[in-house]
């Protein structure tokens, strides 16, 4: 089960969010050293937390020490939205992100985690290199957040539940867990199950408890979590590509030197490559893994019956810039 302590750091990292950079900063030996807290959702033993900490080091490395980032995994620090927020505000934070998540700042950030919009991970690279990417970038900076990076592959998304689904049919009435984000639930909709709302720290129990009757994630999130423990049933309908972004106050990163700057990016996106490595190797041992546990895995014949159903969820935000969708479909050369 996941950690739920740090109230306390919580309430401290809340007085410290309109302080300026300065108190970021602490002499060493005659020199400044920038202190940053490194917050996300995910457990200690998944590759996500194993490429935050790489990064970590990378950077205390190549900065000769001049940038310490400390790690908090488990939601230590406190919850994604409440860590954005607290990045928005001006906390010397680094934070995971959704695009969902960011579309709350930049509504065209939504796109980029839609249903079955990659046919392959790989594919993401061409958004990451496409003047939208830098306009969406540019916007966020200018709602104060900036992303050093989204690259970070969390792997494809499945649904673990208490039942077998073979088709769109054994997703009715079947409650299942969303984040609180209008592209998941709305996905979740189309493909006919009921979204219900918890914050990934409220998943397991939700789960053991019957508020949910299953919920969706990567398999190396559902194995790092254990929610085998609780749900035995895991069908692979790969329904998202679970790309995530680093991201830290604009200000702070303004008031950054050139240097500093191009360490925490360019460290940032290695890291992303890395994490991708690591989850797609992943991806091709935790299966038996999670059998081992005694889970039952389905793979539902018709995908594409899957896909025509929450195709319609792209036309579900108005906020969007008009064309966006095509847009994206002529950058990664689908159409």
């Amino acid at each position: 089960m996941l950690m739920r302590s740090g109230s306390t750091i919580r309430r401290r990292l809340k007085a410290l969010a309109f302080l300026p950079l300065l108190f970021a900063l602490t002499s060493t030996a005659g020199a400044q050293t920038l202190t940053l807290r490194f917050a996300h959702n995910l457990s200690a033993t998944e590759p996500y937390n194993i490429a935050a900490e790489k990064f970590a080091a990378d950077v205390a490395t190549k900065s000769n020490g001049g940038i310490k980032i400390t790690v908090f995994p488990n939601e230590q620090l406190g919850a994604n939205k409440e860590m954005l927020e607290l990045v928005k505000q001006g906390a010397n934070i680094i934070t995971i992100t959704d695009s969902g998540y960011m579309a709350d700042f930049v509504p065209d950030f939504g796109v980029l985690q839609g249903p079955y919009l990659l046919r392959n991970p790989n594919d993401f690279k061409k958004l990451l290199a496409s003047d939208l990417y830098k306009e969406l970038v540019s916007a966020a900076k200018a709602k104060g957040m900036m992303p050093l990076a989204f690259n970070w592959y969390l792997g494809s998304r499945h649904v673990i539940s208490n039942r077998a689904i073979n088709s769109l049919a054994d997703f009715k009435g079947l409650s299942l867990r969303a984040p609180p984000i209008p592209m998941y639930v709305k996905t979740v909709e189309g493909l006919g199950a009921r979204p219900v709302t918890l914050a990934w720290s409220d998943v397991y129990t939700g789960l053991s408890q019957g508020v949910v009757d299953g919920a969706e994630a990567p398999l190396p999130t559902i194995y790092g979590t254990k929610l085998y423990e609780v749900r035995q049933n895991i069908a692979l309908t790969g329904h998202f590509a679970n790309f995530l972004g680093i991201i830290m106050n604009a200000q702070v990163f303004d008031k950054l030197t050139a240097a500093q700057k191009a360490i925490l990016t360019s460290e940032g996106e290695a890291a992303g490559e890395y994490l991708m490595k690591l989850t797609l190797e992943k991806e091709k041992t935790v299966r038996a893994d999670l059998e081992m546990k005694g889970v039952k895995f389905t793979t539902p014949a018709n995908i594409e019956q899957f896909q025509r159903a929450t195709a319609s969820v792209y036309r579900e935000f108005p906020k969007w810039t008009p064309g966006l969708y095509e847009r994206v479909q002529k950058i990664l050369q689908y159409n």
